[in-house]
């Protein structure tokens, strides 16, 4: 073998050891936005006592930064195509340390939100540039196979934080977690500098302004029918997970008395049962195909929900509640990675604002819907159930009878510039990728 061969061979994102770094790093980037929600979760209540204000309030500084998550990925994602993926991330990074100090110490209710908001538009850089990153090494069902090792890394998140959060309520109070996060940001700052290289290189980059590139890949995008199926679906989805994740913390502890390290352990657990369904999805995808395996996910999500609610409104005791919920999350790690993977899949050269339109509109459709139902009808288990259940039906109504056609009919192939390579992660070189096979449904 040649040496230029030999250079290749180690430097292919596909060989082990490179999978493994481009997981945990990309996993660890895209930690911002359960980071920014699970470490300080089991203090939600004690943040609304300290502050003197509604517990709809002390959940909107949950809302406000998903709407910052959701809204800056319009602004990163479309830089990522414009600049590269690297700049704008440790630009997102370093802001987003800065940010988490000052939510620490906000004085007021008022000023909380308005740094919540700031920090979740620092924020979205991370999760909107590790998906281009992944879609510029990846296509078809390794992208949807990466996307799923991907959910193992960053489901760890919520596994982790909770409990952390928990056990750091012990010794301080939600400033303190706050002072947490943004050392944890400093740390991401390193590993976004030292862990990560280019992926797209100079010639795949648009010349364009940025305005105007983002508005004509935004218009390309959105015509693409099997985007905006999934999109909506994305929204239905994003609005049920929001619901549990913003009253679950008044549920459980309120109505069911669990303490704040009791709650955090319940909390991890859940999220083991999603990481659990994304990785059964990584087995299976290869041999049942993404969009089969992103219906079933959709169905056992809805079916979960439902037993979900009938449990709450027949009084359940908290054992079946919370394994219920265990179900419910542990399908949505199932649908969730293949999702993406169907609607990225066409839009290599546009993956940057692909993503950013997918993750501003899962997000803030959680962001609106989660605190206007809780301040229109409490943060009780049936108001939570009632909202979890009604998001996931409709979303399996969508992929039923809209994404199960039109995963039939798209191309199987990415109609981008040059699909049959893509740069290597370490050395921007082309590697030979998957063929895209996000369109059959076998």
């Amino acid at each position: 073998m040649s040496a230029r061969r030999r250079r290749s061979a180690r430097s292919s994102p596909t060989r082990p050891m490179g999978l493994l770094r481009i997981t945990l790093v990309l996993g660890l980037l895209e930690a911002f936005g359960p980071l920014s929600m699970d470490l300080y979760l089991p203090q939600l209540p004690q943040l609304a006592q300290s502050l003197g204000t509604s517990d709809a309030l002390a959940q909107a500084t949950m809302s406000v930064c998903m709407i910052g998550l959701g809204i800056g990925q319009l602004v990163a994602g479309p830089l990522s195509d414009r600049f590269g993926r690297k700049r704008p991330l440790v630009v997102g990074v370093i802001l987003f340390s800065v940010l988490s100090a000052v939510c620490a110490i906000a004085p007021t209710i008022e000023v909380l939100l308005a740094a919540r908001l700031l920090q979740g538009l620092a924020g979205s850089a991370g999760v909107v540039i590790s998906m281009a990153v992944a879609r510029d090494l990846f296509h078809g069902v390794e992208l949807s196979r990466m996307l799923s090792l991907l959910a193992l890394v960053t489901s760890l998140t919520p596994i982790i934080a909770p409990v952390i959060g928990g056990q750091l309520a012990r010794v301080m109070d939600w400033r303190g977690i706050f002072f947490v996060l943004a050392g944890i940001g400093a740390a991401l700052v390193f590993v976004a500098v030292f862990g990560l290289r280019e992926s797209l290189p100079e010639a795949g980059r648009h010349a364009g302004g940025v305005l105007g590139t983002t508005v004509s890949h935004a218009s390309v995008v959105l015509r693409d029918p099997l985007f905006v199926a999934l999109m909506l679906a994305a929204c239905l989805s994003g609005a049920a997970f929001f619901s549990y994740l913003s009253m679950s913390s008044f549920v459980l502890q309120g109505q069911f008395g669990l303490t704040p390290q009791l709650f955090s352990l319940v909390f991890a657990m859940n999220a083991l049962s999603q990481l659990g369904g994304a990785q059964v999805s990584r087995v299976f995808v290869r041999r049942l195909g993404t969009a089969r395996m992103y219906l079933t996910g959709q169905l056992a999500g809805a079916t979960a929900a439902f037993a979900l609610l009938i449990a709450t409104l027949l009084g359940a005791p908290a054992p079946v509640f919370i394994a219920l919920l265990a179900l419910y999350l542990g399908a949505a790690g199932l649908g969730g990675p293949n999702g993406t993977a169907l609607a990225l899949g066409g839009h290599g050269s546009r993956a940057g604002t692909a993503s950013a339109l997918l993750g501003m509109a899962m997000f803030t459709a959680g962001a609106v819907a989660a605190p206007v139902v809780s301040a229109l009808a409490g943060s009780s288990a049936a108001t939570m159930t009632t909202s979890i259940a009604a998001g996931a039906a409709a979303a399996a109504l969508i992929g039923w009878l809209a994404v199960r056609r039109l995963a039939r009919e798209a191309p199987g192939t990415d109609p981008a510039p040059s699909p049959a390579t893509v740069p290597s992660e370490t050395t921007g070189a082309p590697h030979e990728s998957s063929p895209d096979e996000a369109g059959k449904l076998r």
